[in-house]
């Protein structure tokens, strides 16, 4: 890159402090904190942020610990559109990436950046992704003008001086967030992935502001896992342990709001007594592969940054017990006792109540008292079901890969792919109807490969061809599943009824994975046969599995169509093998 007169702050490889000096350089901040992750400063950085009204606190006897943020109301979601991977060249982020120069990326920001921190506090917030000690760690900076950002990096990162003696020592990645003014037209998330470096400015949001998060551990992490022979993925870790005391290891991949905390906290029927569930990670997972030819993945999170609409008793009583204390809550209602409350919570509104706007809000009022995409910040230690392993540094050996969506037809309940290359090419055709996790319109169907089309830092078809490799290195490759947990009847009802009983589902994944139960072969993949998933104590009848499980010719034929259309607008470097199965496909159907 032509160095040119860009900010002497985007040239790498200078050390921490000399870093941070360029950097105080530029945005002129009245006071620099060097944040160590203490009790003390955690203490003190709260009352300064309810001192400023950036935190209330919450009723202490009711959820001791816990707080609400309000945030902007133009400032509520990832932001896709000014999201940009600037590598070298265009071809390098691919056709699926918003993307910009990096030398001129980096001036035109340097110029938003310009005395942006005059009368505010840089914070140097120093943190590890990954468990202390392992070879799946990354050590990374942020500097930030925001208290809120600070205290959420240190429910969701192994936060400060383990960090920063790593960082003196070993590198680190640079991740530089300003919130401006909140202005929409000056709101830009840039990834210079051959840097290992982020600059976000103009949002205080979680997705945009957290760097560790999907910045880092997806964007960039992608990047380095493709030069480095591994897998940075929007995964789930989750540990199932049978009756006969087995635990089987899996990961899957959901896009937002689809499902995946639910799943990774996931309480057992009652009518499937001896099974125990535990969380290994609820939204990113790093896979490397092991001496033993396995595939072997860790948690990168210290926290859970979760969606509060819907999550309750039933659907995840794990997450509400977790919320339950030393929590923060961001975009949620608030009640007359002092409470958090928000749609699908489980509790009636009561009087009083003020939303997430701080308006007095009714259930007459006309919106939600909780914005669709309000969050809790927690920690992963909060939660009751937690893996002993979630620490390992070795991590954990993956058994089977789970891809899935949100689809009210065609995709059937549960499906096994033929090898690892089908596998492939069912997570590169995955599809789901678009949700308040990303601005845009809800409820309209796309396709987001392997849940990673808004976080692969590098080009798509580069990203499938990866899979493929690290699949002819593995001398023990997990299975592959597809799952549609939300497939409707023609009344608009759901077929399955999801939550706790998908451990129907998992446990038939896991007999297939240990050579237990058979399968039948359909055009689409392995497919249960009848009687094969235990509907025991369920009051499901046989017919309606059928339905959760059949393959619609005129739908598949639908899907066979669209799916080439899409792989058209990836290109002509789309793998081979990726276009094969659904060339394949479509002669099945006609399409």
């Amino acid at each position: 890159m032509n160095m040119g007169d860009i900010p002497a702050a985007a040239i790498p490889g200078t050390s921490l402090s000399a870093w941070v000096e360029e950097v105080a350089r530029l945005t002129r901040p009245e006071a620099v904190v060097w944040c160590d992750g203490s009790e003390e400063e955690a203490a003190r950085l709260t009352q300064q942020a309810l001192h400023e009204g950036i935190l209330l606190q919450l009723n202490d006897k009711l959820r001791p610990g816990c707080y609400l943020h309000r945030s902007n109301p133009n400032d509520v979601a990832r932001t896709e559109d000014a999201t940009f991977i600037c590598t070298p060249t265009r071809d390098q982020a691919g056709p699926t990436n918003n993307w910009s120069a990096p030398a001129e990326t980096y001036r035109k920001l340097g110029g938003w950046l310009k005395d942006s921190m005059r009368g505010r506090t840089m914070y140097v917030v120093p943190y590890v992704m990954g468990p202390l000690g392992s070879p799946f760690s990354r050590v990374g900076v942020e500097l930030t003008d925001s208290i809120y950002v600070v205290l959420n990096m240190r429910i969701m990162t192994r936060m400060g001086k383990v960090a920063m003696d790593a960082a003196n020592q070993a590198g680190f990645h640079r991740g530089l967030h300003c919130t401006l003014d909140l202005n929409p037209e000056r709101r830009l998330i840039c990834h210079f992935p051959q840097d290992d470096a982020v600059w976000s400015v103009g949002s205080g949001y979680g997705g945009n502001a957290l760097l560790s998060k999907k910045c880092l551990s997806l964007r960039i992490a992608s990047w380095l896992a493709r030069e480095e022979g591994w897998l940075a993925e929007h995964m789930l870790i989750v540990g199932l342990q049978n009756p006969a005391g087995e635990t089987t290891y899996v990961a899957a991949a959901f896009p937002s709001a689809c499902g995946k905390t639910n799943l990774a906290m996931l309480m057992p029927p009652a009518s499937m007594p001896g099974w125990k569930i535990f969380t290994v990670g609820d939204d990113i997972a790093w896979l490397r592969i092991g001496a033993d030819g396995r595939l072997w993945a860790v948690n990168p999170e210290f926290g859970y940054f979760g969606v509060a609409p819907g999550t309750n008793g039933q659907t995840n009583p794990n997450a509400m017990r977790s919320v339950g204390h030393d929590t923060i809550f961001t975009n949620v209602a608030l009640t007359a006792q002092g409470d958090v409350w928000w749609e699908g919570c489980g509790v009636a509104a009561s009087p009083g109540m003020i939303d997430w706007q701080g308006r007095p809000w009714t259930p007459q009022a006309g919106h939600p008292a909780a914005h669709p995409n309000s969050r809790f910040t927690t920690p992963m230690t909060n939660n009751p079901v937690l893996s002993p392993h979630a620490n390992d540094p070795q991590g954990v050996p993956i058994s089977a890969i789970i891809f899935g969506g949100r689809r009210a037809t065609t995709i059937p309940l549960v499906t096994e792919a033929f090898d690892w290359s089908h596998g492939v090419y069912l997570g590169a055709t995955m599809g789901s109807e678009t949700t308040a996790a990303a601005t845009g319109k809800v409820g309209v169907v796309r396709r987001d490969p392997m849940a990673m089309l808004p976080f692969c830092g590098y080009n798509i078809c580069d990203y499938f061809q990866h899979w493929l490799s690290i699949g002819k290195r593995l001398a023990q490759p997990p299975k592959i599943f597809m799952v549609n947990w939300f497939r409707r009847d023609r009344e608009g009802s759901f077929l399955w009824p999801g939550y706790g009983e998908n451990l129907r589902v998992l446990d038939w994944m896991i007999r297939r994975v240990n050579g237990r139960v058979g399968a039948q072969e359909s055009a689409v993949g392995m497919l249960p046969r009848a009687g094969d998933i235990n509907l025991q104590g369920l009051d499901l009848t046989s017919q309606r599995l059928a339905a959760a499980m059949a393959l619609d010719a005129s739908e598949w034929s639908v899907e066979a169509k669209s799916q080439g259309e899409f792989f058209a607008n990836l290109g002509p470097t789309l793998p081979a093998e990726v276009k094969a199965r659904q060339q394949a496909l479509a002669r099945v159907y006609h399409a």
